[in-house]
Formats: structure tokens, C-alpha cells, sequence
């Protein structure tokens, strides 16, 4: 069973835990006049998933599905959702949808987004940031709703275990601690540092979001600017010599 979690107005977060891995995923619904769904959890998600959406709309109405990049937790059940809501339309990079999305993944054409342009679902309004290789993958890119200050940031701050829907206190360390495991293991450079980390990541924080909507782990709530300064600081400490 998935914990559904208003994080800002009419932005629900749904958190389902898969403990045999020690991890939370989670979607983020904005309710509204053209409902958008980010992320869509893995296939194997989508039936708990779509029941929680269920709770707060008829999953039929979707108008866009929205996510980072091209990885199974981001777009896995993208064709799932588009066969129950026939007016869904993935939005995504020009690079995800030419190179992976439309072949692979997609019912229908997704749109693909220019980096910087902006629409809206009513009464909230995105824009959408081209941000390669962050959080990973050539294609990533992230949505920040203007009105509520929300960034929807997919891995970047993510965080292990079954922790709080949304928190006011550091996030950071968790994410460091998440980085020097993943270090350890088969996971190793999950987030590359690149010479383009600090320009992309300070790009971020210059929105100043008062909401920071992560994948895995707690929603931050407050001086989101200082807290992307901070992850770049965890990231340059721990991948900074990686190569």
C-alpha cells in the first residue's frame, strides 16, 4: 500500500516502500485541471499506484506524465497509464523522446520539451530545465512549478530507508551517506560529477524552490537554494576525484 502526502497545494506525493531493497518510490500527482503524474513507477508498481491516484482523481483524466529521464522507476508504466487515460501525453527532453521513449516505452508520441519552455495545467505553471547528466543520463531534465516553488528533482537528494513523507531538517547527509554506500558497490558513480555539475546545479538553485520533490526519501520543505548548495558540496566531496 502506497502513503499518499499533499507536499504543496493540490501536489500529492505517493511513497510506496520496497523494503527488500530499503528504498521509497515515489510519484507526485498535481491536481488540476489538466492532472499531471510524475513519474510513473516501475510496471510492476502501477496497480498499487494507480490505486492511490484513484484516491484523489479518476486516473482516466491524466492529461501529461512527466519524468527526469529514461530509467524504469521514471517511465517504466508509461504505456500502462497511457492505455487507461487516452489523452495522456509524456513530456520529456527532446533526447528522451527521440533516442528511447517513443520506441520503447510510449503508447503515443511523447512531446518533448525545449530547455527553458514553460506551460501550464492550469492554475500551475511549469518550466521545464535540460539538465544532462543530472541527475544522471544523457536526457535528464527536471520541472519546477513556478506558484508553489516545487522542483521535482528525481534523484538528486535521494535518500535510503522507510523516513518521513516531508521534513524540514538536512536532507544532505542522508544523500552523502547514500552516495559513499552506493560507492562501496555495484551501484558505484550512480550520480557522475562532470564539468558541468556546478552550472546545471547552481542553475537549480537559483529557482530558489521552496519544495524539493525527490524520488526516494523525505520531501524538503524550505531554503531550498542553500540545500542544492549543500548537495553539490556532498557530491564534489565524494565524486569530485572519481573521474
Amino acid at each position: 500500500m502506497s502513503q499518499i502526502t499533499e507536499i504543496a497545494r493540490d501536489v500529492f506525493k505517493i511513497t510506496t516502500f520496497i523494503s527488500e531493497f530499503n528504498i521509497q518510490f515515489n510519484q507526485f500527482l498535481v491536481r488540476d485541471e489538466e492532472p499531471l503524474l510524475y513519474h510513473t513507477g516501475m510496471k510492476g508498481l502501477f496497480p498499487t499506484v494507480k490505486e492511490a491516484v484513484a484516491k484523489l482523481i479518476d486516473p482516466t483524466t491524466i492529461r501529461w506524465i512527466g519524468f527526469s529521464h529514461f530509467e524504469a522507476d521514471e517511465c517504466g508504466a508509461l504505456r500502462e497509464w497511457q492505455r487507461i487515460a487516452p489523452d495522456a501525453t509524456a513530456i520529456c527532453s527532446f533526447v528522451s523522446k527521440m533516442v528511447s521513449v517513443d520506441d520503447v516505452v510510449g503508447e503515443r508520441p511523447a512531446r518533448a520539451l525545449e530547455d527553458g519552455e514553460e506551460f501550464a495545467t492550469g492554475k500551475c505553471r511549469f518550466k521545464f530545465l535540460q539538465t544532462p547528466h543530472v541527475p544522471h543520463a544523457w536526457d535528464a531534465g527536471h520541472l519546477f512549478e513556478e506558484n508553489s516553488g516545487t522542483l521535482l528533482c528525481s534523484d538528486l537528494f535521494h535518500q535510503n530507508g522507510e523516513v518521513e513523507a516531508v521534513t524540514s531538517s538536512d536532507i544532505v547527509s542522508r544523500f552523502k551517506e547514500v552516495l559513499i554506500e552506493y560507492q562501496q558497490g555495484p551501484f558505484a558513480n550512480y550520480l557522475p560529477y562532470t564539468t558541468k555539475t556546478e552550472q546545471i546545479l547552481g542553475r537549480l538553485a537559483s529557482l530558489k524552490p521552496k519544495t524539493i520533490a525527490s524520488m526516494h526519501g523525505s520531501t524538503y520543505v524550505g531554503d531550498g537554494e542553500s540545500a542544492i548548495y549543500d548537495l553539490l558540496e556532498a557530491m564534489r566531496d565524494v565524486l569530485g576525484g572519481s573521474g
